[in-house]
């Protein structure tokens, strides 16, 4: 399996300071190539609006957007979350890769979100605001002052979090194994499964883990049941993700799912499953 289009090769549930550390060889060069892509992008508006695809248009943006945040999120990572500027720098950069979404939506073109940007960049665009919110809740949970005065923003950044990363799970249809015919039985039944990249594996234990953040260091309570008394706060995300999950629900679906996965079919290929069982474990104190 190869990883996710626009995004470094994870390892198994690796700590929060090398998400993204891998990758930072390359972020210098994401942002050449996103300056790059903006030179071009300028030279495309200034054609004949005739003869330029609009979708064309959007899915370099999008890229261009990618690229350039990607740089971002590595400074963030480097320098650990500061406390002092990191949520504010969070919100900008969830911002900026909604754009994409927003403009399509807004745009003349009569698409859908697929049929415009295409599945790969929706993915990438879902998983890379679910990573950022997954590393940002990471770092912020050892801070116990913090986590004590924000538990309720805290649970809304778990919230949209896992909304993002199960959208990218979403987003593709997993082919029938009937319907399709595969020398590699195995790859057809990963498939089959809704398994598409390395990266589709990791947003499951990803959101295993905010589920279990969520559970242990907000209490009891489901997210979405507390008010954000912070004016600021509030303003955090004009987030679509209004349902309220059961964290103990959604994570121990997304965990058992992992390990099955990760021990039968991707045996072999280095994915750790002790933590995702130990929190299996831990999940089973709130079963009704």
């Amino acid at each position: 399996m190869t990883a996710h289009a626009c995004l470094p090769a994870p390892s198994p549930t690796p700590p929060c300071h090398v998400i993204l550390a891998a990758g930072s060889a390359t972020s210098d060069a994401s942002l050449v190539k996103g300056a790059i892509s903006l030179e071009k992008l300028k030279d495309l508006c200034k054609e004949d609006k005739q003869t330029v695809n609009p979708s064309n248009l959007l899915q370099l943006y999008t890229q261009i957007v990618l690229d350039i945040t990607y740089f971002e999120e590595n400074q963030l990572v480097d320098e650990e979350f500061p406390e002092d500027s990191s949520l504010q720098r969070v919100k900008e950069l969830i911002s900026i890769l909604s754009e994409p979404e927003v403009l399509v939506k807004e745009s003349n073109v009569h698409q859908d979100l697929i049929g415009v940007l295409g599945t790969e960049l929706l993915e990438c665009l879902s998983w890379r605001r679910g990573a950022l919110l997954y590393m940002y809740c990471h770092t912020v949970k050892e801070r116990g002052c913090w986590l004590t005065e924000n538990t309720d923003l805290f649970k809304k950044c778990l919230n949209d979090g896992i909304h993002y990363l199960l959208e990218m799970l979403r987003f593709r249809y997993p082919p029938r194994l009937n319907d399709v015919s595969f020398q590699d039985t195995d790859t057809a039944r990963l498939l089959s499964e809704g398994i598409f990249s390395d990266t589709h594996v990791l947003a499951m234990m990803y959101i295993g883990e905010m589920c279990y953040w969520g559970l242990k260091h907000g209490g009891e309570d489901k997210p979405g049941t507390h008010e954000i008394d912070s004016e600021s706060n509030t303003e955090l995300y004009c987030s679509l993700h209004n349902a309220v999950l059961d964290f103990r629900e959604v994570g121990e679906k997304m965990l058992m799912k992992y390990v099955a996965v990760c021990e039968g079919l991707l045996k072999g290929q280095d994915w750790n499953t002790a933590n995702a069982k130990l929190i299996l474990d831990y999940f089973k104190k709130f079963q009704s």
